[in-house]
């Protein structure tokens, strides 16, 4: 059985409100999910639904914020991991800790001198996103996402470091770098297309298991190796942006309430900025082969690969009884908020992480697949 597979084995309603009421962690038992009917069946994918606590939101756009919180807390996470070491670390942000890494940053600055204050601002805006998400549902009565209680896993030892345990984990990443193909395909699109499969960019990164910063102070040297460690982070930031951009429209056509589809709307193309930018920096990941890991971008030719080809390329879009069209893909609704799960997943993001973990993620999930648009 594949990892992400094994990872969602099983559902359990009952644990969430042990992590999620209020912004608040909650000790003892748990109790029945929110929107859960008395035998524990979902009520989210039925045409009528009674309203969140407060009145004034549905269950179903309750559950596509709260699994949005959950997405923005853990790519916070991982964000700060690479701040701390890579980025720029002052006091805007409480968070924004770690004393910086020299050799991890100058091997960064390879692929683009301002690496890190981009990286500084892509952790400070999923902070903001994940804060305004719960402050938002908080606001309405409804329940918040609080994934403390997970935060077990321990991170990088080397110099820079704040020490502080993770939710996400940086050193065993699998990063499929297809989307490089899929937005420069002018033939397919994963929505009209689900079988057909884009070919990575990197072979290598996404077979084998790769750190994106230095573990401890023993990967800071020779220069080949902690090069290929910033080239697999600088290629993990465009993966993780790709996935927000898609993910926001994506659920955002079964949202109910216009002030919730606003917030899908707002935030989304945000991602997408994230994204172009990663995808820019990405293409300039110098040639470098550490063991089996090979980064060889000189030699990408044609417009599948092409390196400066980085705004998306026209596609099928919806029907190919249409023209094509530049856009964002995929954004097909059914079973996003699980696909992104197992993209996650998949990447190595969660190795090591608890079966109530994954329970509770995958529960987050298929409540927000489960919401439906209301007239």
């Amino acid at each position: 059985m594949k990892r992400s597979e094994a990872a969602f084995n099983h559902k359990n309603h009952s644990n969430r409100r042990s992590f999620i009421k209020n912004g608040m962690l909650v000790a003892g038992g748990a109790t029945a999910g929110a929107g859960l009917l008395a035998d524990g069946l979902s009520v989210f994918g039925q045409e009528e639904v009674p309203e969140e606590r407060s009145g004034r939101l549905t269950p179903g756009d309750a559950a596509i914020l709260r699994f949005l919180a959950a997405a923005e807390i853990l790519e916070s996470d991982l964000w700060v991991q690479y701040n701390e070491l890579g980025g720029i670390q002052d006091n805007e942000l409480p968070e924004l800790g770690g004393t910086g890494n020299a050799p991890y940053t100058n091997a960064l600055a390879q692929l683009d001198e301002d690496m890190p204050q981009y990286i500084h601002d892509n952790t400070e805006d999923e902070i903001t996103h994940f804060q305004f998400i719960n402050a938002y549902l908080a606001s309405k009565g409804a329940d918040t996402v609080n994934l403390e209680p997970f935060r077990t896993l321990p991170g990088s030892t080397a110099d820079g470091s704040t020490g502080k345990p993770r939710l996400t984990n940086l050193m065993q990443l699998t990063v499929d770098t297809s989307w490089w193909t899929r937005y420069r395909s002018r033939a397919n699109n994963p929505d009209l297309d689900p079988s057909f499969t884009f070919p990575q960019a990197v072979p290598s990164l996404a077979s084998g298991q790769f750190p994106a910063i230095p573990r401890s102070n023993a990967d800071l040297s020779p220069d080949n190796h902690l090069q290929a460690i910033a080239n697999t982070a600088g290629f993990h930031f465009a993966f993780i942006e790709q996935g927000g951009t898609s993910l926001y429209p994506s659920l955002a056509q079964r949202v109910t309430n216009r002030e919730v589809l606003r917030i899908l709307l707002s935030i989304g193309p945000t991602e997408t900025a994230h994204f172009q930018t990663w995808h820019d920096k990405a293409a300039n990941a110098p040639d470098v082969t550490d063991g089996n890991l090979v980064f060889q971008l000189s030699a990408f030719s044609g417009e599948d690969l092409q390196t400066n080809l980085i705004m998306p390329e026209p596609c099928p879009f919806l029907n190919r009884k249409f023209p094509v069209c530049s856009i964002i893909r995929p954004t097909q609704t059914r079973g996003a908020a699980m696909g992104a799960v197992r993209a996650l997943t998949a990447d190595g993001l969660f190795i090591g992480q608890s079966k109530e973990f994954f329970a509770l993620l995958r529960d987050l999930a298929e409540d927000a697949d489960e919401a439906r648009r209301l007239p």
